[in-house]
């Protein structure tokens, strides 16, 4: 946990990121996470193969609400992507690694980087949650639907063109930081072991794949902007899905399909292995 000197709320969050079953609860995230890549791995499979399918946490979601006790595991994952985002919270005010103790590099301008995106990962855990109770509730629809009917009534004015391509960017760039961070192996700054091949490999492989995909899709919201089409905005679905017109389209996708799973296999190191 953190050093001493903390008071007041600061002093409530660091005393629950002690807890051993808060730690546990967002590691679990970790692991919904992994099974959601993996879930949509095997969508982009069926695209490949001619059968449909939405490449995307709405397609994954949807994929586990059709099984028997699909509704119990939608709750339950739920419950985990709650965890993790109060985590990320938990992180954003008092510092990433909230379970070791102070360093250096817990101030100045690089812990405020940290901290801002440990809140930004905490509110795409919340949106993770609440797209899982939608479909428990059986209320769930088409992320990439949800997004080009969004798309739509923002090409509407200047302004919400403008709130696009600015989007289309911040996407395209986290995209390029995965594939950075996967190049680079500085992801293996997040986990408590060293020296692996097979999870530096893992890592490399799930990082790079999910980050072109994430590019792919900050592309086409920009192409919808400038062509005015909101169906091209549509997210990673949409990335996936125009990846499979390009020529070799069916193999291209084989390959995207096994980077995907290979990022949900690194999401079950980082639920065992995660510096938390």
């Amino acid at each position: 946990m953190r050093g001493s000197g903390v008071g007041g709320l600061f002093g409530a969050v660091d005393d629950a990121t002690g807890n051993s079953w808060f730690e546990f609860a967002a590691r679990a995230g970790h692991a919904v996470s992994g099974i959601v890549h993996i879930l949509i791995a095997y969508v982009i499979v069926r695209i490949a193969v001619g059968d449909g399918g939405n490449a995307d946490q709405s397609g994954a979601l949807s994929t586990v609400a059709g099984t028997t006790g699909g509704t119990v595991a939608l709750w339950v994952g739920a419950a985990a992507f709650v965890a993790m985002a109060l985590w990320r919270l938990a992180e954003s005010a008092i510092g990433v690694h909230a379970t070791e103790p102070n360093t250096p590099d817990d101030e100045g301008a690089s812990s405020l980087l940290d901290r801002g995106k440990a809140l930004s990962l905490a509110v795409l855990y919340f949106a993770f949650a609440w797209t899982a109770v939608r479909f428990a509730l059986g209320d769930g629809t088409s992320s990439g639907r949800e997004n080009a009917g969004l798309s739509a009534r923002l090409m509407g004015s200047g302004l919400g063109k403008t709130v696009l391509v600015v989007a289309g960017i911040v996407i395209f760039c986290v995209g390029a930081y995965h594939v950075y961070k996967g190049v680079s192996k500085n992801f293996m700054d997040d986990l408590n072991i060293t020296d692996n091949p097979a999870v530096q490999t893992t890592g490399v492989v799930g990082y790079v794949a999910k980050g072109l995909v994430l590019a792919g899709a900050g592309l086409l919201v920009g192409v919808a902007v400038v062509r005015a089409d909101p169906s091209k905005a549509t997210g990673i679905d949409g990335a996936v899905k125009t990846l499979g017109t390009a020529p070799a389209g069916q193999i291209l996708l084989f390959i995207a399909a096994i980077g995907v799973a290979t990022y949900g296999i690194y999401a079950f190191v980082m639920a065992r292995y995660a510096r938390m």
